[in-house]
């Protein structure tokens, strides 16, 4: 057994003294977006500094729990906070948290996200729809030994986000009458915001918007076989020849405002997964 298969197996262990419940879908939220908590009936709530191999959030607006409940009939399991490759983590650390998700019985991943716009049809508060990504870390979290137990050597990234998951959030949304984008995001490192430099090559690669998480999780969720939905808040506009500085008190007040619609398609998409 691999070390990582061994970490795996001490931190369900610990999990099933604390609950018994069998998710089918995980949920990651990301700065600003916790409130999709409030509509989850809770059963159990576990801090991930109890859990063995978990790492701790440190970013303002993480608060660090780990949370089993029901949502829209659904038995799920979601993250209250993440973990970051600018916190010093690795990317396996980082990712650690999906790996445990599939074991626990996930099959179906939402995960969520506070980004910078860079397509000029973008707005703050906007909700996009990831329909791919582009991985600007310089690091990888499949890099080092394969456990085939787990996934494949070489998984294919052609559909990262699922097309049909996709197409439900659209659909929900028009029926919500909720104005959503679809669009391409890269994650860089930070934790520095990008010069108007940098903003210009990204936008030039095809990216719509930038951020600091989510492709490592998607990643390791791809080699599990799981099926993805990504969405992100736009929550500042990097548009080179008008940009601001911007604050992560700013951003988290971005994300906060335009939460409630993000919760309402989420809410939604499990209800009829």
């Amino acid at each position: 057994m691999t070390t990582l298969r061994k970490q795996i197996d001490e931190t369900l262990t610990f999990i099933r003294t604390k609950t018994t419940m069998q998710p089918s879908v995980g949920i990651i939220l990301g700065t600003g977006l916790g409130g999709l908590v409030k509509e989850i009936q809770i059963e159990t709530t576990i801090d991930y500094s109890e859990i063995p191999h978990f790492p701790i959030s440190t970013v303002e607006s993480h608060t660090g729990k780990l949370i089993f409940g029901t949502l829209g009939g659904k038995k799920v399991v979601a993250m209250q906070g993440r973990f970051h490759y600018y916190e010093g983590y690795t990317l396996q650390q980082v990712t650690f948290p999906v790996r445990v998700m599939k074991f626990l019985g996930v099959q179906i991943l939402l995960i969520s996200n506070a980004a910078g716009g860079m397509n000029p049809l973008f707005s703050k508060g906007d909700i996009m729809i990831m329909t791919d990504h582009i991985n600007m870390l310089g690091d990888n979290p499949l890099i080092g030994p394969n456990d085939e137990e787990l996934g494949p050597r070489f998984p294919d990234m052609s559909e990262p986000y699922t097309k049909e998951l996709i197409a439900l959030a659209e659909k929900i949304a028009l029926e919500q009458k909720l104005r959503v984008q679809k669009g391409v995001y890269v994650v860089m490192t930070g934790p520095t915001m990008e010069t108007k430099a940098e903003y210009r090559f990204l936008r030039w690669t095809g990216a719509d918007a930038v951020g600091m998480s989510t492709v490592p999780e998607v990643i390791v969720a791809v080699h599990q076989s799981m099926k993805v939905l990504g969405f992100s808040i736009i929550t500042d506009e990097c548009f080179p020849d008008a940009l601001k500085p911007v604050s992560l008190q700013e951003v988290i007040a971005v994300a906060n405002a335009a939460e409630p619609k993000l919760t309402a398609i989420m809410k939604e998409v499990v209800t009829r997964l």
